[in-house]
């Protein structure tokens, strides 16, 4: 595609693909918001670099957007702390579930990657320690990234999160017995689940990550993340954004991504354009089933891709 060519002709096209779409997967189901969703449902919006958006669908409805918002708490910590935040976590695929425990034993607290559930507490543990407000940072700059002061954190998602959290609680103890957890467990479990309880549209999440695309310049044109800070976290999401299926991500879209439980997937497009996709029907690996298949059909539609 040429650089002023509108992505809402591609957009349309692949509403219409996915429409016919039979397999749509499951929602997920260990919290009552997320598995009342309608797997049919399905919205993807195109952000450019100038903030315009084009979309299709329910591109414009808050869904819940979980695990999507630890791209955001990563660029706010790396921002804050530099280099030294990947002393405290690393930056490797894990191959294992999101929420295992199995790994951080054998490698003394320290989580591979940022975006599976321990990297992420630990991510959330920094910012917070930062901040002093992790989910308050969060939220101020999504909404300034956005452009959408409404933008709120779900009472009710979080206190269900809390309510079935026992894994995450594990987690986050176990780092801690290993000084990978600054501060108190308690808070920041509540941090971090009213994180991933933000609710965001395609249209807010495609135009907060434009940040990453317009490699670490903010919407009002200062600087959030060096060139090569954008690079790592680009490179991150890569390499372990689709949780345990990033391999099978890149081979099929070719660009960085982030999923979250609730349905929505991020993915960029350096120095063009950023998406976000939204279908809460989920695969077994916990990723968007027409999410996924949207977003491979943007990049082979449009060539538009890392690779």
């Amino acid at each position: 595609m040429t650089a002023n060519t509108s992505f809402q002709p591609v957009l349309d096209r692949i509403a219409e693909e996915i429409a016919e779409l039979t397999d749509r997967g499951t929602p997920a189901d260990y919290i009552p918001a997320l598995a009342a969703g309608d797997p049919r449902d399905f919205g993807m919006a195109v952000a450019e670099l100038d903030g315009t958006v084009y979309g299709v669908g329910d591109w414009q409805r808050p869904f819940s957007t979980q695990s999507v918002t630890k791209v955001f708490t990563l660029a706010l910590a790396l921002a804050g702390e530099g280099e030294a935040l990947w002393a405290h976590v690393g930056r490797e695929p894990s191959g294992d579930p999101f929420n295992s425990l199995v790994q951080l034993e054998y490698e003394h607290g320290i989580p591979r990657n940022p975006f599976i559930n321990a990297g992420a507490l630990v991510v959330t543990d920094r910012l917070h320690r930062l901040t002093g407000d992790a989910s308050g940072s969060l939220l101020d700059f999504l909404r300034a990234e956005s452009g959408n002061p409404d933008l709120a954190f779900d009472a009710g998602v979080a206190a269900s999160e809390a309510a079935h959290g026992d894994r995450n609680a594990a987690l986050a103890h176990f780092m801690a017995s290993y000084g990978n957890i600054t501060g108190p467990v308690p808070d920041l479990l509540s941090e971090y689940f009213r994180q991933c309880s933000l609710e965001a549209s395609c249209a807010d999440l495609a135009l907060a990550t434009g940040f990453l695309a317009r490699h670490g310049l903010r919407a009002d044109g200062s600087r959030l993340l060096t060139r090569s800070q954008a690079k790592q976290v680009n490179a991150v999401m890569l390499t372990c954004g689709t949780y345990d299926a990033a391999g099978d991500f890149a081979y099929r879209v070719g660009l960085p991504g982030k999923s979250g439980v609730g349905g929505a997937v991020v993915a960029v497009v350096p120095g063009r354009c950023t998406l976000c996709v939204w279908s809460p029907g989920l695969d077994s690996r916990g990723n968007s089933v027409a999410g996924v298949t949207a977003l491979d059909r943007f990049t082979t539609i449009t060539g538009l891709s890392v690779f």
